[in-house]
């Protein structure tokens, strides 16, 4: 029986998650930012990975699944673009280094990319059929 692989996004998305969870240590995030930013930061990133797992799930074929699939693929994105403007913030208030918000934000950006591909693509086929 072959193995199946995951999805490169969901992986991502994991990678995301797993991330966001090193940069928001205690030692990085002092305790009066614990419930604003890092919550949110936390959160955000597990909401995009809920989102994109469960657009996985649904079928293509069926009109109310696909509707539902690019809603969630579009819901997927907009939370990419709030955890950028966290990150941002991070950034401006010396939570976090220059390479540090790049190198978090490349993780934002490679997840919200590849969505907004996988969206494309499925938009595209849900009209042909």
């Amino acid at each position: 029986m072959a193995e199946q692989t995951e999805f490169a996004l969901i992986t991502k998305a994991k990678n995301l998650v797993k991330h966001t969870d090193t940069m928001t240590s205690d030692k990085r995030y002092p305790k009066k930012y614990r419930f604003t930013l890092v919550t949110r930061l936390q959160d955000k990133t597990l909401d995009v990975f809920e989102c994109i797992q469960e657009a996985n799930e649904l079928d293509l074929n069926d009109p109310e699944e696909s509707r539902e699939r690019l809603r969630l693929q579009r819901r997927a994105m907009t939370l990419c673009k709030t955890v950028l403007f966290l990150i941002e913030v991070s950034h401006e208030k010396n939570l976090i280094s220059g390479d540090q918000c790049g190198a978090w934000t490349k993780y934002v950006l490679d997840v919200k990319n590849m969505a907004a591909n996988w969206y494309r693509k499925d938009k595209s086929r849900a009209k042909l059929k």
